[in-house]
């Protein structure tokens, strides 16, 4: 199973979501996300736990477990340019098959994939990014799964929104529908299936869990 998992760092991640995965029985995950959490907390948990099998993003070396455990091939890790990955994701979340980048042109990323010429320019073909849920976090939700999001907390996750075929949002507070004006709304509700109350709260710059 491949989840998209929202976050940078831990800004925009779905914290209780995550506590909830690390528990699971089930594993074996393809994860894609910017990172695999920070200090113990988000995707780190879940990864410590044993669940993660391949994960694809840009930016892993804030969690050495996970150099080690690429290095003794306990672990897939596969490297995207971070505007590379996001592209991905919104292809997937359109409809589109893939783009072309220049981005990792005769790097080691690049190692595998096609490179055409276009207009004297070398670029490489990215495939989109889809995945079976999304896991992401929002600040504000109505009943009928409306989105808001808070400041960088809008990294990944309104793009994931539309590349999954189930999305669980992880939100701070519900409203009544109807109290959320049009113009502050990012994700529409038709691409929600299911919201999830926030057990953390942030104090002080860190991620506390209220329970």
């Amino acid at each position: 199973m491949k989840l998209l998992v929202g976050g940078f760092g831990l800004s925009g991640t779905p914290l209780t979501i995550l506590d909830a995965v690390a528990t699971f029985q089930a594993g074996n995950y393809i994860v894609v996300s910017n990172n695999l959490g920070d200090s113990g907390q988000g995707l780190h948990k879940v990864f410590t736990a044993g669940k993660i099998d391949k994960v694809i993003g840009s930016f892993f070396t804030i969690n050495p477990e996970a150099i080690v455990a690429w290095s003794a091939g306990q672990l897939a890790i596969e490297l995207l340019p971070q505007g590379t990955l996001a592209e991905a994701i919104r292809c997937g979340g359109a409809g589109i098959g893939g783009f072309y980048t220049p981005t990792a042109v005769g790097t080691r990323l690049a190692v595998g994939k096609e490179v055409r010429e276009i207009d004297g320019e070398r670029y490489l073909f990215e495939k989109a990014i889809t995945g079976d849920i999304a896991l992401i976090k929002a600040a504000k939700a109505d009943k009928a799964g409306n989105l808001v999001y808070h400041t960088t907390a809008r990294n990944f996750n309104p793009l994931m929104a539309t590349a999954a075929k189930i999305v669980i949002a992880e939100v701070d507070t519900i409203v009544e529908i109807g109290e959320l004006r049009a113009e502050e709304i990012i994700t529409p509700h038709i691409f929600v299936d299911y919201i999830v109350q926030s057990t953390y709260k942030k104090e002080g710059g860190h991620y506390i869990d209220s329970n």
